[in-house]
């Protein structure tokens, strides 16, 4: 007669539940631009960025994501360094390669870099990097910041070529540029999300750890996170600060939280 051993076996699910959690966990990095843009509106420190960040991480968010532009106009360079100071999850600078961009990365060494190729004037970003052509540029950079102990994120629309390229540059996750996505979602969410699919199943058979980000909300955010399981994050700004104006940031944060679920 076979005995069994109910500790072991509950143990041994207990282990296997947690390894399946983590791999289809993704994180939600919560982009406080928009917050910074109201408090720029009036001068002043009201609303108080910081307390913000703090009050993000005591709601849920698993991140917190800045895009400093060169004109200051949401996030400023004393922003960074302040933030940096209290952010207690994962930080994530994004934004242009430049030297000022770079100098950050340096200095404040946050848990994320993702490299977006817009140029300083964009009012936001609209299009992934083109990994073939930019490629030298592309490695060097990864490398350098590489070497400053940040993992490196890359920009990038969901194409096979791009993907392959970022593959190439020796990047450790692309992030999803999403705003076809959720302009295709409301008419036909299935064809919308297509080539985020393919683009997805690829980066993730080359070793690419997968973000996603730019229009996503409420409505479309858990149908992206069902076709694409095993995303590792997605930075999500405009939107929640949007809803959460209705809802308050906290119930906010927690909506978005069940999306990913």
């Amino acid at each position: 007669m076979v005995q069994i051993n109910l500790e072991t076996v509950l143990s041994q699910f207990a282990a296997q539940y947690t390894l399946a959690h983590q791999i289809l966990m993704t994180k939600l990095s919560v982009n406080v631009n928009k917050i910074a843009t109201l408090r720029n509106a009036r001068g002043g420190n009201n609303p108080n960025l910081v307390q913000v960040v703090r009050d993000c991480e005591r709601f849920g968010a698993q991140g917190i994501t800045v895009h400093p532009r060169p004109d200051e106009r949401h996030i400023t360079t004393e922003d960074v360094y302040r933030i940096n100071e209290v952010c207690t999850t994962e930080f994530n600078i994004e934004g242009y390669p430049d030297a000022r961009y770079l100098k950050f990365i340096e200095e404040v060494r946050p848990a994320q870099a993702t490299l977006v190729p817009d140029p300083p004037e964009a009012i936001t970003s609209n299009a992934g990097w083109d990994t073939v052509k930019n490629e030298t540029m592309l490695r060097d950079i990864v490398q350098q910041i590489k070497s400053y102990g940040v993992r490196v994120s890359i920009f990038a629309d969901p194409s096979e070529v791009i993907i392959e390229g970022a593959k190439k540059v020796g990047t450790d996750r692309i992030e999803l540029y999403t705003e076809p996505f959720a302009t295709g979602y409301a008419s036909n969410p299935a064809a919308a999300v297509a080539d985020y699919v393919t683009a997805g199943k690829l980066a993730k058979e080359l070793g690419l750890g997968i973000n996603a980000g730019h229009d996503l909300d409420l409505n479309n955010l858990k149908y992206l996170k069902e076709k694409l399981p095993f995303m590792d994050e997605v930075s999500i700004g405009h939107a929640l600060v949007c809803d959460a104006l209705y809802m308050g940031l906290e119930n906010t944060i927690q909506m978005y939280l069940k999306q990913l679920k």
